[in-house]
């Protein structure tokens, strides 16, 4: 009697993620394991564009290297080629083994360290020569925030992004996508755009497009000497409604009481006495005497193109909430709430004090009636010197 024929096993040589015929003629998916879309999983599949990443770092045969969310390797073997070691740092276990099996038993195993954790909790980034990334999009901002943070940060970041979130970072004073974040990074950093890379080069493929950077971030005597979180205390109130002149946005109830908060901490730290006693009803009318035209004129200018551009302006500021490093974030949230409690007592002379101080400087620097997307870093450098000048701090 015949033998029943068997079906040939396939060797194990093929693609992990290619699917494998099942039973009755259908395709079934039997991959290994499923790309995660919560950890923003999109494997880059184009080796020359893996290639043009590590190419466009420049390695050096000298350089350590940092990979955020290395995947299955693509990228992460070739910067091993070229550098002294690589720090792969994947927050899935699974993406962790499947990177290290890449060169299991290959002379670029012992140059290659995998570290299993979310780099935005981390304490510190490994200090590091270059900085390599498909980024997941969750992580974008914190990331870039993390890195320019650094007090000693690459020479150079190669990064892949959300095609929109890319053109945030090069966007210019007057353009739809200036925001905090492009300020910021091209405060700290040179930022260039490097090439559009097409959905159909991941797998899965995403729902945009994205697009490569290459970031330099100042070092040494070119580095601003000025305080990271200080000076993105002043951007944040500045875009918090960037069609808004920066007179009415310092001038906010929540500002106010903050910079109040922040003076009364400077004037103690440098033994400067200041009058904590309530103000009288001749120091309001007088307080108010001077700031009610400029209120006037201020606030009204322009009402309607405001309006038009409020919403977009809520959309973008949340989204940079939620992407921001959660060892800022905190701060700013603890913040905001105490800043939001109503207060039960009456305006103190020091308020007033530093209500004038605000306005004095809006008016000195001739900003005052300006908008935050019309102005450019010198405009806010400015405006951050001569606020500490004053006495007023945002950190």
């Amino acid at each position: 009697m015949p033998k029943a024929a068997k079906a040939s096993k396939k060797s194990g040589g093929g693609n992990p993620y290619d699917r494998k015929g099942g039973g009755g003629g259908k395709a079934t998916n039997t991959n290994i394991f499923k790309f995660d879309k919560d950890f923003g999983q999109h494997i880059l599949k184009n080796p020359g564009i893996s290639d043009a990443i590590v190419d466009k770092a420049f390695l050096k045969p000298t350089d350590v290297v940092v990979e955020v969310g290395p995947g299955t390797g693509n990228i992460t073997v070739r910067a091993l080629e070229k550098a002294k070691k690589v720090i792969a740092i994947e927050l899935d276990p699974r993406m962790g083994a499947e990177v290290t099996k890449r060169v299991q038993g290959t002379p670029l195993a012992k140059k290659l360290e995998v570290i299993l954790g979310d780099v935005i909790k981390m304490p510190e980034m490994p200090p590091c020569d270059a900085l390599i990334s498909n980024t997941p999009y969750q992580i974008s901002s914190p990331l870039i925030f993390k890195m320019l943070a650094m007090p000693n940060p690459p020479r150079v970041a190669v990064l892949m992004f959300q095609r929109e979130f890319a053109k945030r970072l090069v966007a210019r004073p007057g353009d739809a996508l200036y925001s905090r974040l492009s300020v910021n990074v091209n405060f700290w950093a040179t930022c260039k755009h490097i090439m559009k890379v097409g959905k159909q080069n991941f797998k899965p493929p995403p729902k945009v497009e994205s697009d490569v950077v290459r970031i330099e971030p100042l070092v040494g005597s070119a580095r601003p000497n000025i305080a990271f979180e200080e000076f993105d205390g002043l951007l944040r109130i500045a875009f918090n409604r960037k069609n808004k002149t920066l007179y009415a946005g310092f001038n906010q109830k929540e500002v106010l009481n903050m910079c109040e908060r922040n003076y009364k901490v400077y004037c103690t730290l440098n033994s400067i006495p200041i009058d904590e006693s309530l103000a009288s009803a001749a120091d309001l009318a007088a307080a108010g005497a001077t700031t009610d035209a400029m209120d006037v004129e201020m606030d009204d200018d322009n009402e309607d193109n405001d309006n038009e551009e409020n919403n977009d302006d809520e959309a973008m500021e949340e989204e940079e909430d939620e992407e921001m490093p959660v060892f800022f974030k905190e701060q700013n949230d603890a913040n905001a709430k105490d800043a939001k409690t109503p207060s039960k007592n009456p305006k103190s002379k020091v308020a007033l004090i530093v209500k004038a101080k605000l306005n004095k400087v809006l008016t000195n620097t001739e900003l005052a009636d300006k908008r935050a997307r019309q102005c450019d870093q010198n405009d806010f450098l400015k405006l951050l010197l001569a606020f500490h000048e004053e006495g007023i701090h945002f950190s």
